[in-house]
Parts: C-alpha cells; structure tokens; sequence
C-alpha cells in the first residue's frame, strides 16, 4: 500500500511538471541564413516561424495564446510565418469554439510585412474553410499550394502532407512565376517537414512545424518512437543542415494528444534571411622591415 502511494504521487508530480512545462513561455532561438538568390540590395528581413498553437486543450487556453502574442509583439519580426495547426482536437466544433479566439488574438499582430500562414492537420480535420477566414480576417494570408511575395521573399505555401492535402507541383509552379516577374529569395513554408523528400531541386530553406520536437522525449527510448513515417527523427527538430538546403523545425506552442512537455520545451525561431556575403578581399601584407634612411 506504502508503494503505490508513493507511485501515485510519484506520478503525480511527473504529470504537473509535464503539464507546466507544456506552458512556459516558449524559447526563442536565433539563426541567420544566407539565401544565394537573395535580391541585390535588398535588406535583410527578421522572420518569426510560429507553429501548433494547438489552442484548446490543456497547454494552450485563450490567456496563453496572449502572452505568447505579446511575446511575439515585443520581438518586433518584419514578417511572421505560422506553419499550421491552429487548433487542437477534431471536429468542426473544435475550430468553432476557438474561432473568435484566434482572430482577436492574432489581430493583434502587424508586422511589416505581414503574416502569411499555412494550414496543418487539425486544421483540415476541423473546419479548414472556417480557419482560413479567421486567419484573413485577422489580417493574414493564407496560401495553399501556392506562393506569395512578401519583400525580397517568394514563400512557397504548402498543403499539409499527414492529412494528404499537398500538391507540390502547384506550389513549385506559383513560386516559378513569382520568380520569373522579378527576382526574389525562394523559401517553402510547411506543417510537417516530411515535404522535404519531394522538394529536390527546390527552394534553399524549408520551415516547418508539427513534430512538436517529440514532445515527450525520454532518453534511449526516442529513436524508437521516431515522430515520423517518412522521415523518421532526421527533421524531428531545430535546425538541420541537408546539403545546399537548410531545415528549420519549430517545437511550436502547444502540444496534441496530451497536455504534456518533456525533453521538447516549446519555441519559436527569430530568423534573419539575408544575403550571401562575399568573401572579404585579403589585404596585401605590410612590410615590417625599417625604412630607409635617406
């Protein structure tokens, strides 16, 4: 009897401290890329990849979703990208519940140059059309294998893979027409990463969302408990380099199935797209060797 109180409470803690960590604030990671076919003088831009709210369930509620608004306010990004799953849950009374909540939330944000966004699993096991019109009348644009320009930015938009709704040909093909009406840095936009084994050749950076970083990960258990049919763990996280392509995969800011965090805090990544640099011209060595006199 004294053993299994103590499991319980043992267990108990465990959940608690999942749960809260599935609601701290997310961590902000940096990186700065370099795009070969960034435009001529055209300034660098910072990026906010923002992925799996997730709201309504136990790790995002409306009061969350706020601070994690104001939290992306205070980083004052020029464009944010939200890579899907808005929602958590499935039905279409999961996205009307939720609805309001995230055009008054996410209408708070205006960044330069917009938010762009695409749509992810549970999205499109709710009510898609209904969250595309949330997230217009919030002031973003939602794209749908197709592509956008943004600045010096063509964003390809994927549909979502795990739910089949991709057509990568529409989304290369928007990008291709972009490309071809003015010069632009190609980026593709996706809720899984799992994309990225039909995008070759293809944009330089992919970003990405989905795997929640596996969420719960437990030490020499986690590669058998890959997030991925396709990919395994290769893209489950952070930033992946994979020849001339860069992978970003955002933990994002809620979670599914369970309201709990191990191993995977949540985050979102400030990114800085820019220019190749070239290379500094060596200067010609000085002589150290006294003057002459004269």
């Amino acid at each position: 009897m004294r053993w299994s109180a103590v499991l319980l409470t043992a267990l108990a803690g465990l959940t608690l401290a999942g749960w809260r960590n599935s609601r701290a604030e997310p961590v902000v990671r940096t990186a700065t890329i370099a795009l070969a076919d960034w435009p001529t003088g055209a300034s660098p831009l910072r990026v906010l990849l923002l992925a799996d709210l997730h709201l309504g369930n136990g790790s995002t509620d409306a009061a969350r979703l706020a601070r994690v608004v104001d939290q992306v306010d205070g980083l004052r990004p020029d464009l944010i990208l939200l890579a899907g799953d808005l929602v958590a849950g499935y039905g279409a009374q999961a996205a009307a519940s939720q609805a309001g909540i995230l055009r008054a939330q996410l209408g708070r944000l205006h960044p330069p140059l917009g938010i762009v966004a695409v749509m992810g699993n549970h999205d499109n096991e709710t009510d898609p059309a209904l969250l595309a019109r949330t997230l217009r009348d919030a002031g973003a644009t939602v794209v749908e294998n197709g592509a956008v320009r943004r600045g010096p930015l063509l964003i390809g938009g994927s549909g979502d893979t795990v739910s089949g709704h991709a057509k990568l040909g529409g989304t290369l093909n928007a990008l291709r027409r972009l490309t071809s009406a003015a010069p632009g840095a190609r980026i593709y936009l996706s809720h899984s990463p799992d994309i990225v084994r039909w995008l070759t050749p293809g944009p330089s950076l992919l970003l990405a969302g989905h795997t929640h970083c596996g969420q719960v990960v437990v030490p020499l258990l986690e590669r058998l408990m890959p997030v991925s049919t396709v990919n395994g763990n290769r893209y489950r996280c952070g930033l992946i380099r994979d020849g001339a392509r860069t992978v970003i995969v955002t933990a994002g800011i809620g979670t599914s199935n369970v309201p709990l965090r191990f191993g995977a805090p949540p985050d979102m990544w400030l990114l800085t797209l820019g220019p190749v640099r070239a290379p500094d011209t060596p200067r010609r060595p000085q002589s150290t060797a006294a003057a002459p006199r004269r």
